[in-house]
């Protein structure tokens, strides 16, 4: 059996922000004073037919959830529409997913202004996720436009470029390389049910 690319494939990061969670914490929740979009720039709603422990939406085409599905068994990608839950003391668990360009971003940041004034019940928006589009270093302009951007944001995790997943199968077999395993063991912990007690599962955005 030939050898795991994601498992073999070496890359030198450029910053530390291309191998662990930003250091960026945005608001928890929708807020008072947040106009609502237009319909035009609004994601879809819809009720799934189905349950996910976690939903991946893409704030734009070619975001990259479906691949985050793939890794995270009992998640699924919600195909650019909020995952509304009919009842609200059981919302969605939602992460958002960006590309790093600024169109992606900006489709981001209307995305979590639509959650920000309200609009969205029957969802709990975990954080964002922007996805490298480019090998290298992150140009200044972009890196402080994902400052702005995540400051909608509960959390924001950043994920580098890995060329090997070019040429992973789609399958859901390849195992996911560190920096996602970090992000999944997040999630994970952050989607998990509440306690008996009320209390939700500790924010543990650590890495290792």
């Amino acid at each position: 059996m030939g050898q795991n690319p994601w498992l073999t494939a070496t890359q030198e990061p450029d910053s530390i922000e291309d191998h662990v969670e930003l250091d960026l914490v945005g608001s928890p929740a929708p807020q008072r004073g947040v106009d609502e979009l237009e319909s035009v720039d609004r994601l879809a709603r819809r009720t799934p037919e189905v349950t996910a422990s976690v939903w991946w939406l893409g704030a734009h085409g070619g975001a990259g959830e479906s691949t985050l599905s793939e890794y995270l068994p009992g998640s699924r990608a919600a195909d650019h529409c909020w995952p509304t839950s009919v009842d609200e003391a059981t919302p969605s668990a939602v992460v958002l997913v960006s590309r790093s360009h600024a169109r992606g971003l900006y489709a981001a940041q209307r995305a979590l202004t639509d959650w920000a004034s309200g609009a969205v019940p029957g969802v709990s928006l975990l954080g964002l996720v922007v996805v490298a589009d480019a090998p290298g270093k992150t140009p200044k302009p972009l890196r402080d436009l994902t400052r702005l951007v995540a400051g909608g944001a509960p959390r924001t995790w950043h994920l580098p470029w890995l060329e090997a997943a070019r040429f992973a199968p789609a399958d859901g077999t390849t195992a996911p390389p560190t920096a996602v395993r970090t992000l999944l063991r997040a999630v994970s912990r952050l989607s998990a049910p509440t306690t008996d007690t009320g209390a939700t599962a500790p924010d543990t955005r650590e890495v290792s």
